[in-house]
C-alpha cells in the first residue's frame, strides 16, 4: 500500500509539474497581448478583376516604389530598421514593426524596448539634440520647410539639407520605378500625374503633381505616394513622413457621392458659427470617392491605420480646386466590425445599440474629411493663415474642426432628406462609441488630443452621462446642442488665430479622465482589438 502510495503521489506530483508547465508556455508575455491587440485583416478587393491588364501590371511596380517608401519612413521615424535585430524577443520585435519603432504609438509614445529611450520630439527630421531655442535662433529660410531635414556641420552648427539630397539613394530608384510605370499607364489623367510627381520627388516641390492628381476624374487605379502628412514631428509639426496608399476605385459607390461635392459652398454658409469665420468659398473641383485600399506604406502604416484620405494639404491647391476626400471602405469596414461594433455593444445602454451602424459610421468618416476643407483658412484679424497664428495647437484643433463639424453636417443632411439608411440618433450614438474607439490610441497624437477635447466637451454639455450600471446613456437633444456650440467655438479660436486659448483649452480637455480610463480599461479587458495590421501584397490580392 505505501509503495502505490508513493507511486499515486508521484504521479499526481508530475501531472501537477506537467500542468504547471503547460501554464507556463501557454501564459502569454505582456508584449505577446500588446502584438494580439491588432487583429489581422486580409487586405483585398474585389475591385481588382475590374482592372485591365496594364492596370494589373502597374501595381507590382507601385508596391516596389510603397516598400522604398516604407524604408524611408524608417529612416524618418527611427533609424534604420536593422537595428531591430538587435531586439531578442520575437514579440517586442514584432510589436516594433507595427509602430515602426520602439515606442507604442497608441500609448502616448511609451518606449517598450530597453535601451532605446524616449521617442525625440523631432525623430530624424533634426538632430536628436536639438533644443526648441536651438532651432528659433537658426536663421536658415528653409528650415520649416515640409521637405527639408536639418543636420549638423563638422563644427556642431546646423545645416539644412533637401529631401532630394538627404535621401538621393532612395529617391533615384523611385524615379526610375515611375518611369517604367509612365510608359504603362493607360490612363491620361494618371499618366500625367505619375509624371508630374516624378518631378517633384526630384525638386521637392509637389505643387504641380497635387494639382494633376486633382484633375484625375476617370482612373480605377490611384497610387497616393510621398512625403504628406507631419504628424510625426512634435518638436514643430513641420516635417512630411513618407507614405503609400494603392487604391482601387469604387465607381458605383463613388457616383453615389458626386453630389455633395456641389454642396460645399451651401454647407460652408450652413456651419454654426459667426458670418466672419466662415468667408472661406471652398472650390468645387473636390473629389468624393470610395476606394478599396490593397496597400499601405510608411507613415499610414503605423499603429493606427488610415481609414480616409482628405489630400493634398496645399492651401493653394485647395483655394484653387478644392480636396479629394477618398473614403477607404475595406478598412473602414474591419474596423466597425472588429472594434467599433463591439465597443459600442459593451458600453452603450441596450437601447442604443440598434443605433450603431456601419453607413452611420461610414457617414461619419467621410464628412470628418469633406469638413477639413470647410471653415476658416486664413484669420479674422491679421494674423495670417491659421496654421501659423495656432502654431504646436493647430493639427489638434484642425482635427478636432473635423470631427465635430463632421458630424454637424452629416445630422443637417440626414433632416434634409440628403443622406438616407440612418437617423441622427444613428449618427450621434455611433459617433460617441467612435470616440472610445479612437481614444485608445492615447491622447499622444494630434488625433488623440482632438478626441479628447470632443469627448470631454460634449460631456461637460450634458451630451452623454453613465447609468448606475456605468452605460452610456445619450440626451440627444443636448448632443445637438453641444455639437453646435462646439463647433462654433473652434471655428472662433481658429479665426482668431488665439494661440493661447487653444492652448489653455486643450491643456485642461485633452486628456483621459479617470472615469473614461475604467471605460478603457472594461474594453481592454474585454479582449476587443485596439486597431487592425494587414495581411497585404500580391499573393492576397491574387495576382502572383
Amino acid at each position: 500500500m505505501r509503495k502505490s502510495s508513493v507511486i499515486i503521489t508521484s504521479i499526481f506530483v508530475l501531472l501537477a509539474v506537467c500542468f504547471s508547465s503547460c501554464k507556463q508556455t501557454n501564459e502569454k508575455s505582456p508584449m505577446q497581448q500588446k502584438v494580439e491587440e491588432y487583429a489581422y485583416f486580409d487586405l483585398k478587393s474585389d475591385l481588382v478583376k475590374n482592372l485591365s491588364k496594364k492596370e494589373k501590371q502597374l501595381i507590382p511596380i507601385f508596391l516596389e516604389i510603397a516598400d522604398i517608401m516604407d524604408n524611408l519612413f524608417w529612416k524618418q521615424t527611427f533609424e534604420d530598421k536593422t537595428v531591430l535585430d538587435t531586439i531578442q524577443d520575437k514579440w517586442a520585435k514584432d510589436f516594433a514593426m507595427i509602430n515602426y519603432g520602439s515606442w507604442d504609438r497608441l500609448d502616448n509614445n511609451q518606449p517598450f524596448v530597453s535601451g532605446f529611450g524616449a521617442k525625440p520630439l523631432g525623430c530624424q527630421y533634426y538632430p536628436v539634440d536639438i533644443t526648441k531655442e536651438e532651432y528659433e535662433a537658426y536663421s536658415n529660410p528653409d528650415k520649416g520647410s515640409l521637405y527639408t531635414v536639418l543636420r549638423r556641420n563638422a563644427d556642431g552648427s546646423l545645416k539644412t539639407v533637401w529631401y532630394r539630397d538627404e535621401y538621393k539613394k532612395e529617391i533615384t530608384q523611385v524615379t526610375d520605378l515611375l518611369s517604367k510605370a509612365i510608359e504603362l499607364t493607360e490612363d491620361a489623367g494618371l499618366k500625367k500625374y505619375l509624371t508630374e510627381r516624378k518631378k517633384a520627388f526630384e525638386t521637392d516641390d509637389y505643387f504641380a503633381s497635387d494639382m494633376a492628381w486633382m484633375d484625375m476624374k476617370e482612373s480605377r487605379l490611384d497610387f497616393v505616394v510621398g512625403p504628406i502628412e507631419n504628424y510625426d514631428d512634435k518638436l514643430n509639426e513641420a516635417k512630411a513622413s513618407y507614405e503609400a496608399f494603392i487604391l482601387l476605385k469604387d465607381e458605383k459607390r463613388s457616383n453615389e457621392l458626386a453630389k455633395f461635392v456641389a454642396m460645399l459652398p451651401a454647407l460652408q454658409k450652413e456651419l454654426p458659427c459667426e458670418p466672419q469665420y466662415k468667408i472661406f468659398i471652398p472650390g468645387t473641383s473636390s473629389d468624393l470617392n470610395v476606394y478599396d485600399a490593397v496597400y499601405y506604406a510608411g507613415d499610414c502604416n503605423a499603429g493606427s491605420k488610415t481609414i480616409a484620405i482628405n489630400l493634398p494639404n496645399d492651401d493653394r491647391v485647395q483655394a484653387q480646386k478644392g480636396a479629394r476626400r477618398l473614403q477607404l471602405r475595406n478598412s473602414m469596414q474591419a474596423k466597425f466590425d472588429k472594434i467599433m461594433l463591439p465597443i459600442g455593444t459593451l458600453v452603450m445602454e441596450p437601447d442604443l445599440h440598434q443605433h450603431l451602424k456601419f453607413d452611420a459610421f461610414f457617414w461619419n468618416v467621410t464628412f470628418h474629411e469633406v469638413a477639413h476643407g470647410l471653415g476658416v483658412k486664413e484669420t479674422v484679424n491679421g494674423k495670417g493663415a491659421v496654421d501659423i497664428a495656432l502654431r504646436t495647437e493647430k493639427t489638434s484643433w484642425e482635427e478636432a474642426k473635423a470631427d465635430i463639424l463632421g458630424l454637424f453636417m452629416v445630422c443637417n443632411l440626414i433632416d434634409k432628406g440628403e443622406i438616407h439608411g440612418i437617423s441622427v440618433e444613428d449618427a450621434i450614438t455611433t459617433y460617441i462609441a467612435g470616440i472610445l474607439r479612437s481614444v485608445r490610441f492615447g491622447a499622444a497624437s494630434s488625433h488623440g488630443k482632438a478626441n479628447m477635447m470632443c469627448y470631454n466637451y460634449m460631456e461637460k454639455e450634458g451630451a452623454f452621462t453613465r447609468n448606475d450600471a456605468g452605460k452610456y446613456h445619450i440626451d440627444f437633444e443636448k448632443a445637438k446642442q453641444a455639437i453646435n456650440s462646439w463647433s462654433a467655438l473652434i471655428l472662433k479660436t481658429q479665426g482668431e488665430g488665439d494661440f493661447e486659448f487653444a492652448q489653455k483649452f486643450r491643456h485642461e480637455n485633452g486628456s483621459i479622465g479617470t472615469a473614461l480610463q475604467q471605460d478603457l480599461n472594461r474594453i481592454n479587458e474585454a479582449g476587443i482589438p485596439r486597431d487592425i495590421r494587414f495581411n497585404q501584397g500580391l499573393n492576397v490580392l491574387g495576382l502572383k
